[in-house]
């Protein structure tokens, strides 16, 4: 009897069921009544809510004073019609969304209050779906209430995101003067969420320096055993019969900066910024280099000699950075065949990041 009620009430609900349409699906099996906070009676069976809520269940069991009066569940501090939805939720399963739209608030608070799980996702969904900078105020309060912490997540984003124009809302405002402890959490989760911005800024900067630093080594390695267009080995013709690398932006720069290594004057007495760099690139390829004695880059057994001979007094920053180079050089030989061409970073010889590290 009881499962043919509730299928009545469902197809009565999906065509716009009200609080008189509710009552006569139901007064032949009704058992008890729902009290709402403007005296309306909503008539229900005891064994669906009991089954739906096992809040509802326990009361419905709780022994009563007088056994010859009505039984009654009272259901307060919402909407009436907000009680009538939760309570149709309960024999069908279903809110529609114009039913979310208006009731959505409402019905958290009752399906967390109730134990209604099922209820409790479907407001969370629906609430996100409808957050606006004038009720995330109102959301986030009742998210936190209602312990519901990806809703609150959810909340705190938007707010961070559109701080400045949440202060203008009368929800901020309210917020300011009835719960300081809350507005204190916004402000730590708005710092940290700078903070973290910052952060992740930085290290995509740093890995960014890393990766073209990765490919100038390829770079001066093809330079000095291939040749490219206009720099090569001493034994080889640079440019016969060879167009440009397929990282030859990046390769151009590097044959111009070896080309005024090897002429400029003033490299001597350590007073030319470029040719400065190109050391820092000579010695940072001898860094990572595996097979120095065969190596056909410059100074590449020098250096590493050098290296092993001060090895207690090596510059930690400048190990450091080797490190980064070799991770990034390793990371970016897995993800190569995924990359574009036209994406991969070029190498900035003026970077800042290069003038940071000193022989």
């Amino acid at each position: 009897m009881i499962l043919i009620m509730k299928e009545n009430l469902a197809v009565k609900v999906n065509g716009g069921t009200t609080t008189g349409e509710m009552h006569a699906a139901t007064e032949v099996t009704a058992d008890v009544h729902i009290i709402t906070s403007g005296g309306v009676r909503i008539p229900a069976n005891s064994a669906v809510l009991a089954s739906a809520s096992p809040v509802l269940e326990s009361i419905i069991d709780r022994p009563r004073k007088h056994r010859s009066s009505d039984k009654t569940i009272s259901i307060l501090g919402v909407p009436d019609d907000a009680v009538s939805v939760f309570v149709q939720y309960l024999y069908s399963s279903k809110c529609s969304e114009e039913q979310m739209e208006k009731y959505g608030i409402h019905l958290l608070a009752l399906s967390h209050v109730y134990l209604v799980p099922q209820l409790k996702q479907r407001c969370n969904k629906g609430l996100v779906e409808r957050l606006t900078v004038e009720n995330v105020v109102d959301v986030l309060q009742l998210a936190r209430l209602c312990d519901a912490p990806d809703l609150y997540l959810k909340c705190m984003k938007m707010l961070s995101n559109n701080f400045k124009s949440v202060e203008q809302t009368e929800g901020w405002k309210f917020l300011q003067n009835h719960d300081p402890w809350l507005e204190l959490d916004i402000l730590q989760f708005i710092d940290e969420a700078e903070l973290r911005k910052k952060r992740t800024r930085r290290h995509r900067q740093e890995q960014s320096l890393y990766l073209q630093l990765c490919e100038a080594m390829e770079c001066l390695e093809h330079i000095c055993t291939e040749g490219c267009t206009s720099v090569g080995p001493y034994d080889k013709e640079p440019g016969k019969n060879k167009g440009p690398c397929s990282k030859f932006s990046t390769c151009q720069g590097l044959q111009l900066l070896i080309k005024h290594f090897a002429t400029c004057k003033r490299r001597v007495n350590g007073g030319c910024l470029r040719c400065k760099r190109m050391w820092q690139l000579l010695r940072l390829h001898s860094s990572i280099c595996e097979q120095p004695d065969v190596c056909r880059v410059p100074l590449c057994r020098q250096f590493k000699l050098k290296a092993q001979q001060e090895k207690k007094g090596e510059d930690a920053r400048w190990k450091l950075l080797v490190r980064k180079v070799i991770s990034a050089k390793a990371l970016s030989s897995l993800s190569l065949p995924k990359r574009k061409r036209e994406e991969e970073p070029r190498l900035n010889l003026s970077h800042p990041g290069m003038r940071s590290f000193t022989l």
